[in-house]
């Protein structure tokens, strides 16, 4: 049987968010209970909230927005790629023993950082695993059109800029806050979906992985 995978992490007011970023406050404002013909709730944060995509304005000042990402560039086959645990920065030496797929555009790493999620921890860690720039420029030139890893942030902590500015000037697509938690090594369908919100630097992001194989 098909397997379907929601690796979407879940939007409330306890999830991690990046230091000085609005936590997600979600708040009911109509109630049927009170009177109101319908429930209403208001969300209220940034769109780097959870699991999101970066658009190249977000590092690139007078880039496309988030509505101007191809759609074709985010749905298509992807392999999620198990890096050991052992690893604290994935850099060129580990993706060429990470056994990438030949003509794979979308890759997903899935990192220790898997086991924050795993533990329901809400405390933000700046040791997250990240991709430096020379791995970037490595998947630059293997043709990848789509990047997602398992924490906040694509590139480590305390070096930012040039992972995000390398892939987003190459119109390779960033995707952050992915729970792979429970996703196994291999190939699947990879869905990756954000708000199309109106010239947005990023966007809350629905991310569903589909095995090909049936059981």
């Amino acid at each position: 049987m098909i397997r379907m995978y929601d690796i979407s992490l879940l939007i409330n007011a306890s999830l991690p968010v990046w230091p000085g970023d609005l936590p997600a406050s979600l708040k009911r404002v109509k109630k049927i209970s009170l009177g109101d013909p319908a429930n209403v709730t208001t969300l209220v944060t940034d769109v780097h909230v959870g699991t999101h995509i970066d658009a190249p304005c977000h590092f690139i000042d007078g880039a496309a927005g988030i509505e101007q990402i191809p759609v074709e560039f985010l749905i298509g086959i992807g392999q999620v790629v198990e890096i050991p645990p052992s690893i604290n920065v994935i850099d060129t030496k580990v993706l060429e023993k990470a056994g990438l797929k030949e003509g794979i555009q979308r890759l997903l790493f899935k990192t220790s950082n898997s086991r924050y999620w795993a533990a329901g921890d809400a405390q933000f860690h700046t040791d997250f695993v990240g991709l430096d720039e020379g791995a970037a420029r490595y998947l630059i030139d293997r043709g990848v059109r789509l990047v997602g890893i398992d924490y906040l942030s694509v590139a480590p902590f305390t070096d930012l800029v040039p992972t995000h500015q390398a892939l987003l000037q190459a119109g390779i697509v960033i995707v952050e806050g992915l729970n792979l938690t429970d996703v196994p090594a291999g190939l699947y369908q990879v869905i990756c979906l954000p708000i199309k919100l109106d010239g947005s630097d990023g966007a809350p992001t629905r991310a569903v992985l589909v095995s090909l194989d049936a059981d």
